[in-house]
């Protein structure tokens, strides 16, 4: 049985949506309250975001090629060297940004955690 009074994703509605996916703000303003000096920090959270998703997607890949036989040992080292000097700059752009390992981690609502 579904409920009717709740408000579902797929809502016409664009407020029902963001109500959806922040229960916990349904009563604030639909306004976007930009901060300046959380641009910086906001960027570099989405951007370092969607590369440890991709990483983690190449990873994969490369553990199913290594798996299949695919790849010759030069290649699999390569890999390895790339994917540990990927991991150690976005160590460091995390702290430059002030970024823990969780904050990466995005919760898409009812889909549930990004990473």
């Amino acid at each position: 049985m579904i409920d009717l009074d709740t408000p579902r994703a797929e809502s016409p509605a664009l407020s029902d949506f963001a109500r959806v996916m922040t229960p916990g703000r349904a009563a604030a303003s639909p306004r976007i309250a930009f901060q300046p000096d959380d641009v910086k920090t906001g960027l570099g959270k989405l951007v370092l975001t969607v590369v440890e998703l991709l990483r983690q997607l190449l990873e994969r890949q490369a553990i199913r090629r290594m798996e299949a036989g695919s790849l010759t040992e030069a290649e699999v080292e390569r890999l390895g060297t790339t994917f540990m000097r990927l991991a150690e700059e976005v160590e460091r752009l995390k702290k430059e940004f002030g970024l823990e390992g969780e904050d990466l981690n995005l919760d898409l609502g009812p889909l549930g955690r990004l990473l």
